[in-house]
């Protein structure tokens, strides 16, 4: 089976059935099917075929569900990507992964319009611009009964989602039909999802769960799907109530923040059965706060990360009450976890050890980069890069995550990445980036500088300077200029130790 099929199935058997709600437009399965077609067949036109790279620079927007699957019509392989990122950024990716598409939004034209790139077929919704075709233009420019047959098997590959590593460089996970299915079918056991759901999808359809976890989850279901362009607060609220969504996957910070919107007793949240938060836990405190103020208690952990699928572990509703802050007791269907030392053997309870995953949705490997590849896995088992450890009781505990990666509202942010764009300004010699704890993000960034000299409005002078460098989530809050970065016998800088002056004086 490949990804197109679940949408060729629902076609007929749901084909007056919402698929897809986005802003006004409602569309059944059988529009979401003959769009998609449309847009395959546009794309044919233009000579994209099997193997071809798509990428998407959308935010969660109808037009975005359909690209992803007429692109999946044609067995291309489809490239999602933050639509906050900055051109360097969207470059790099394009090059990278040798992208014969480019697929915007018309509200990022003025920031990503300039990028060249020859044979690079580029589409924008709204009005068509010099080089860029228009996407409503496309949709009608080609006969879909023309297309060839969909060849692709469960094992070819289907998408790569870039994810940096601590090199800064984004890293491209490759996956195949088969791994996103795997993703697919547990979610849909693990959080019961139905034709009658209806999913809510507010965190960006770039990032593997809300992509893999619920719109391919649902849509393999037949599920409605309730999609959101922006997250506030107040959209979580209204749209729960409006649409009775029942399933909501979202980062710790978006509970926190809808739990403190003052009118929020106003809206019926009673539909919703599956509140599913990840990518940093919460704690006990958090926990009984969002309860209390949104009246809500079918909170679900889930544990996993993009090379996996993602998938990894869960942590239930009746859990959260003693184990709140872990992130599970067991793996998730099809997915087995454990926790190596050193040698690669299994640690013992409360030992501290890597933790590592296997099963059908493990990545092919990263793009092109055997050798990376080769470095993530210990045998068969994906190495996660987070240490943890288990209790007596059995449930998994993240203690610490071994590439000093920070994650700031569910999303990752590494401080490579970072310092070697800072290191870019005429007066800063070196930079050390880490996270802080913060009271709703879960974690913020703040960067240790060296300079020639005294910079007068440190934090205005950096955040000036790496606007054009970097997305917006990865450009640091906090700022500190010092004389000397702390270092061990070999000159390796000691991040636990600013780390531990940074939580002294958080200034947030």
């Amino acid at each position: 089976m490949n990804i197109w099929e679940l949408l060729e199935r629902n076609g007929r058997k749901y084909s007056d059935k919402e698929a897809v709600v986005s802003g006004k437009d409602r569309l059944t399965y059988s529009d979401l099917r003959m769009s998609a077609y449309a847009m395959a067949a546009g794309l044919a036109h233009k000579g994209v075929k099997e193997g071809d790279r798509v990428v998407l620079c959308m935010p969660n927007t109808k037009e975005f569900v359909i690209s992803y699957f007429a692109a999946m019509r044609l067995g291309a392989i489809i490239v999602p990507i933050n639509a906050k990122l900055t051109k360097s950024e969207v470059d790099y990716i394009l090059k990278d992964c040798g992208a014969k598409v480019f697929i915007i939004d018309h509200l990022l034209f003025s920031e990503l319009g300039s990028i060249h790139a020859n044979d690079l077929v580029k589409i924008k919704t709204g009005d068509s611009n010099t080089d860029w075709g228009s996407f409503e233009e496309f949709m009608g420019s080609k006969d879909s009964n023309d297309l060839a047959e969909l060849l692709s098997k469960d094992d070819d590959p289907a998408a790569i989602l870039y994810t940096s590593g601590t090199t800064g460089k984004p890293k491209g996970v490759l996956l195949t039909h088969r791994n996103l299915l795997s993703a697919a079918v547990m979610m849909c056991v693990e959080m019961e999802m139905k034709p009658e759901s209806r999913i809510l999808h507010l965190m960006p359809l770039s990032h593997s769960a809300p992509l893999h976890l619920f719109l391919i989850a649902g849509v393999y279901v037949g599920a409605m799907h309730i999609l959101s362009p922006v997250f506030t607060p107040e959209k979580l609220l209204e749209l729960v109530d409006k649409e009775r969504a029942t399933h909501f996957f979202g980062a710790p910070v978006a509970y926190l923040f809808a739990a403190k919107v003052p009118d929020r007793f106003k809206y019926d949240l009673s539909s919703m059965k599956y509140w599913v938060y990840g990518g940093a836990p919460l704690t006990a405190k958090e926990v009984h706060f969002i309860q209390g103020e949104l009246g809500i208690k079918d909170l679900y952990c889930v544990y996993g990360l993009t090379e996996a699928g993602p998938s990894g572990t869960l942590l239930m509703p009746w859990e959260h009450q003693e184990k709140a802050g872990s992130i599970g007791k067991r793996a998730a269907l099809g997915t087995e976890i454990r926790i190596v030392n050193e040698n690669g053997e299994d640690a013992a309870p409360g030992e501290v050890g890597e933790i590592v995953l296997y099963g059908e949705g493990l990545m092919n490997g990263y793009y092109q980069n055997p050798v990376k590849t080769s470095e993530a896995f210990l045998g068969k088992w994906l190495k996660t890069g987070d240490l943890g450890k288990r209790d007596n009781d059995g449930y998994f505990w993240v203690v610490d995550r071994k590439k000093d990666l920070i994650i700031s509202g569910g999303v990752n942010i590494y401080p490579k990445e970072v310092e070697e764009a800072l290191l870019q300004h005429p007066l800063i010699s070196e930079a050390a980036v880490v996270g802080v704890p913060h009271p709703e993000w879960g974690e913020t960034v703040k960067a240790f500088i060296i300079a020639e000299k005294q910079i007068q409005d440190l934090p205005n002078e950096c955040k000036l300077f790496l606007k054009e460098k970097l997305a917006p989530f990865k450009i640091p809050k906090l700022y500190e200029q010092i004389d000397a970065l702390p270092r061990n016998a070999t000159g390796k800088i000691l991040k636990h130790v600013l780390k531990k002056e940074a939580e002294e004086k958080i200034e947030l």
